[in-house]
């Protein structure tokens, strides 16, 4: 689980090292301007980024299911090789993925329009500013959120079906807290995910402002990544350790004073 852990914050670093220092650098210096290959490279990691922690929360929910379906298994199962092979996997799939948009976008004429009407090179703005065809940009991303997007989606959804069953049969209480709290912390980073993403995306194009796009996507680029480590570090059982025990520590100090 440490070793999705760690995958997961480099993701949220990421993910918000290639649009808040920029959206930064415009409110500071009031520069609003990008060039045409810095666009396209915001975009493409933003996407793929976006695309690699649908994977790999897909892939902790089948951790999870391993852990609570198959306790005895799950040191076998989910071993330190394994998982290092199914990030790698994760990461590769989605620069792979996204790599088709970046190349059609990039060759794509803007004539109409050179203002985008964001806060970073998103994919709806981006092609609405096109004077070109974007037909071919637009099925390659249904295509790929049918097939990518839902699988993992579906994949979640399936493994917590399991999951839930399981700790159903569990006849104790306390059993029962004991198993949802192993997965609590992942199910509530995972609804976060999947809201805010169909909340900036899963719309009919006709829906689309750009008010609600610019506030989804805020929700998306600075709440997730942040509540993302909040929440599992208070399910993990060390950092409360270590944080009582600054707590103690603060009151001993202020008692002496």
């Amino acid at each position: 689980m440490y070793t999705f852990l760690v995958n997961l914050s480099i993701l949220d670093i990421a993910s918000t090292s290639c649009t808040l220092p920029k959206l930064l650098s415009i409110l500071s210096t009031k520069q609003d301007t990008i060039s045409f290959a810095g666009c396209i490279t915001q975009l493409y990691f933003f996407l793929s980024l976006s695309c690699a922690e649908a994977i790999l929360l897909s892939i902790m929910a089948y951790d999870r299911y391993v852990a609570i379906c198959n306790p005895l298994r799950y040191v076998i199962i989910m071993n330190l090789r394994y998982c290092v092979c199914l990030s790698i996997i994760a990461w590769i799939v989605a620069f792979l993925d996204l790599s088709g948009h970046a190349v059609l976008i990039s060759r794509l004429k803007f004539c109409a329009s050179r203002i985008i009407d964001h806060f970073f090179c998103d994919l709806v703005p981006v092609l609405k500013m096109s004077c070109s065809d974007t037909y071919s940009v637009e099925l390659l991303t249904y295509i790929e959120g049918a097939i990518l997007g839902m699988a993992t989606f579906f994949f979640t959804l399936g493994s917590y079906a399991f999951i839930i069953s399981t700790i159903l049969k569990i006849k104790s209480l306390q059993g029962q807290g004991k198993a949802f709290s192993t997965c609590s912390g992942h199910l509530i980073c995972v609804t976060v995910f999947y809201s805010t993403l169909l909340g900036s995306y899963m719309r009919p194009r006709s829906y689309y402002l750009p008010k609600h796009d610019k506030f989804f996507a805020l929700l998306y680029i600075v709440l997730v990544p942040m509540l993302n480590p909040v929440i599992y570090s208070l399910k993990n059982e060390e950092v409360k350790k270590v944080l009582k025990s600054l707590q103690d520590g603060l009151k001993g100090h202020t008692r002496e004073m």
